[in-house]
Order: C-alpha cells, then sequence, then structure tokens
C-alpha cells in the first residue's frame, strides 16, 4: 500500500498497485508548478484511493492537461490528461517507500540552465 497526502494532510491519497517508474518533467509548466523538476507516476484513475478531494484544486494548465493542488496549503499533487482515464501522482507527496526508481527525463530541451542532468537515466528532448 503506498499512502500519501499534500503538506497540511487535507488531502490523502492510497494506492494499493505497484508504481510505475516515474518519469521527471523538465518542461517550463512544471519546474514552475514544483519549483525545480516534477517527478510523477502514472496510474489508472480508478487506482487512486482519495481523501478531502473537497480540498482540491483543478488548474487546467493547457487544452489537454488541468493540475491538482490542494486548496489549503498549496502543495502540488496531481497531473491528470483531462481526456484520458489516467492521472499522475507526485512523487514528493508519497509518505511510505514507493519502490521505484526514476525511469526517465522528459523535455529536457525545456531544462534550466542552472542545473544538468547527469545520472544516466535516459532521457526525451520533448
Amino acid at each position: 500500500m503506498h499512502k500519501g497526502s499534500c503538506l497540511c494532510g487535507a488531502v490523502r491519497f492510497e494506492i494499493e498497485k505497484p508504481l510505475k517508474g516515474p518519469d521527471a518533467c523538465h518542461c517550463s509548466q512544471c519546474r514552475k508548478v514544483s519549483g525545480h523538476v516534477w517527478a510523477s507516476t502514472d496510474l489508472a484513475e480508478a487506482d487512486l484511493r482519495l481523501d478531502g478531494a473537497e480540498n482540491l484544486t483543478w488548474f487546467q494548465s493547457s487544452e489537454k492537461v488541468r493540475r491538482g493542488f490542494c486548496a489549503t496549503c498549496g502543495a502540488a499533487l496531481f497531473w491528470k490528461p483531462i481526456f484520458k482515464d489516467t492521472i499522475a501522482v507526485a512523487m514528493g507527496a508519497f509518505e511510505t517507500p514507493t519502490q521505484t526508481r526514476l525511469a526517465m527525463h522528459i523535455f529536457v530541451a525545456d531544462k534550466g540552465d542552472y542545473y544538468e542532468i547527469a545520472d544516466g537515466v535516459p532521457q526525451k528532448p520533448q
């Protein structure tokens, strides 16, 4: 069982299935949302058990995607494609070991100029 929450605990979640290896996204939107790099794992939305959904605020950041934040503490928790039944959960929100390893860096062509990616994990320009 994987458990997590926002900073204040108003939004909590559980996932029973094993987690996929997360992606680290370096696009400008993810960097602005996270303050650096957004790392998340994708799963079927039906596999996410959510407590405190009334405390979530959703921001539609593009025509295809919305992002879920705690309305109380502002923690960025979810990335949701609007037209799919999947959801990405922020790796930093997990309270229990995830038993995963970073699988991919994406949108590295957009990464900030203040850091290098030198961990040997595969990279995609977009």
